[in-house]
């Protein structure tokens, strides 16, 4: 399982011309599984990704969790993380079957959801999406 985390000022998701999720101060998360990924590595994430401390304190010291600041998540499925590109052409064939994806997606959403707020986009959806991202401050998390 892979996450793309960026710090954010304001982050929003478009499908059909609707913006279907939106976040002020918080993380924009780019969400990929791979074949053999299940809920031991969503769980791992999850709670990872709640306390990671990107955001700055008193001090200006990255020290604080999005918890911490009352921020909030939009996340985003991504099976594109899981991009071969051995050749010019990427494959796809190392990304979680869709079926199983949108499953663990739903998951990860829900644990997430338990200490958050959380908005997402739309599983095999065409999306646009919009960041401001703060700092700039992307990180990769991963969990085999």
């Amino acid at each position: 399982m892979k996450l793309v985390v960026q710090r954010v000022s304001e982050a929003n998701v478009e499908v059909d011309n609707e913006i279907v999720g939106e976040i002020e101060e918080g993380l924009m998360v780019l969400v990929g599984f791979g074949i053999n990924d299940g809920t031991e590595q969503a769980d791992y994430l999850a709670k990872k990704l709640l306390k990671l401390r990107i955001f700055p304190d008193d001090n200006g010291r990255m020290n604080l969790s999005v918890k911490d600041i009352n921020g909030k998540l939009l996340l985003i499925p991504q099976f594109t993380l899981y991009a071969s590109t051995k050749k010019n052409r990427p494959s796809f064939h190392k990304a979680l079957h869709p079926d199983k994806a949108t499953e663990l997606f739903d998951y990860f959403v829900d644990k997430c959801s338990e200490s958050i707020g959380v908005e997402t986009g739309s599983f095999g959806a065409f999306m646009n999406v919009s960041l401001l991202n703060n700092g700039p401050v992307t990180i990769l998390l991963e969990k085999e």
